[in-house]
């Protein structure tokens, strides 16, 4: 969590960080999503679950309304590579590239370079713990 003190006479920001949690394309199975997005709620952090079927429009749209700190994009479908890739297009084309994206789910290691050449910040799966994928996400810095 970003916690702040008065500075002599000017105060820095105390808000929580802002996560848009999204669950992309027709894969309905969002437990995943769910779990991480109370984790992070009990890491201190406010939470928008956009819920399920969001196309990359939509997700990078909610996330520039809501002005997040971070998207994290639950994915299990296999259709990680045009997801993420169109993700990271949209938020070029509306100037939001200083959102991190971070990417968890079914997602090969294989994978994960080509994924973080496009800009995916960081890959989570199974194997990671929610404290592990928390203590990240609090280490990265506010947008504002």
């Amino acid at each position: 969590m970003c916690l702040s003190k008065k500075v002599g006479k000017a105060a820095v920001s105390d808000r929580r960080i802002r996560v848009l949690v999204a669950k992309p394309g027709l894969d309905g199975h969002d437990r995943g999503a769910k779990v991480l997005a109370s984790a992070l709620r009990d890491g201190g952090m406010e939470v928008i679950y956009t819920g399920l079927h969001q196309t990359p429009e939509m997700i990078v749209s909610s996330a520039i309304q809501e002005d997040v700190d971070i998207i994290c994009v639950s994915i299990l479908s296999g259709a990680h590579h045009r997801v993420f890739s169109e993700i990271m297009r949209l938020l070029t084309e509306k100037k939001a590239t200083d959102i991190p994206v971070l990417g968890g789910g079914i997602i090969p290691e294989t994978d994960v370079e080509g994924l973080q050449k496009i800009g995916i910040k960081a890959v989570f799966t199974a194997a990671n713990s929610l404290a592990e994928i928390t203590t990240y996400i609090q280490t990265l810095p506010l947008r504002k």
